[in-house]
C-alpha cells in the first residue's frame, strides 16, 4: 500500500521552530518528488515547498522563504519539512504529496499521493 504519515506537529509559539516529517513507504521513493503543501483555515491549498526526486532542485513559497527548508533523506525514505520563525499565519494542516516524476510541481493536482496532515499552530 501506497502511504505517506506526517508528524512533527504541533503548538508553537511565535518565533519558535517544528520539523515535520513525511515518511513515504509502498512505492520507489528515490523517483518521485515531494511537496509540502498547506491548509490555513478559509483558504484554498496552497504549496510550501517542493524538492526533486535525485537533483536536489528546490522551490519556496515567497511567504516561507528563508524561514522554511525542505529536505530529503531517501535511505530513511523520509522528507522533512525545518519550520523556524514561525509566524501566527503559518497555523494550518500541513500534507505532503509525491509525485511520480523526478521534477517537481507547483500544482496540487500533478501529485498522485498524499498524506492525511499534520496541524501546526502558532501562538502570538
Amino acid at each position: 500500500e501506497r502511504q505517506l504519515v506526517e508528524s512533527g506537529g504541533g503548538l508553537v509559539q511565535a518565533g519558535g521552530s517544528l520539523r515535520l516529517s513525511c515518511a513515504a513507504s509502498g512505492f520507489r521513493f528515490d523517483d518521485y518528488s515531494i511537496g509540502w503543501f498547506r491548509q490555513i483555515p478559509g483558504k484554498d491549498l496552497e504549496v510550501v515547498s517542493c524538492l526533486d526526486g535525485s537533483d536536489g532542485h528546490t522551490q519556496y513559497a515567497d511567504s516561507v522563504k528563508g524561514r522554511f527548508t525542505i529536505s530529503r533523506d531517501n535511505a530513511k525514505t523520509t522528507v522533512y519539512l525545518q519550520m523556524n520563525s514561525l509566524k501566527p499565519e503559518d497555523t494550518a494542516v500541513y500534507y505532503c504529496a509525491a509525485r511520480r516524476y523526478d521534477s517537481y510541481s507547483a500544482s496540487r493536482y500533478d501529485y498522485n499521493y498524499w498524506g492525511r496532515g499534520t496541524q501546526v499552530t502558532v501562538s502570538s
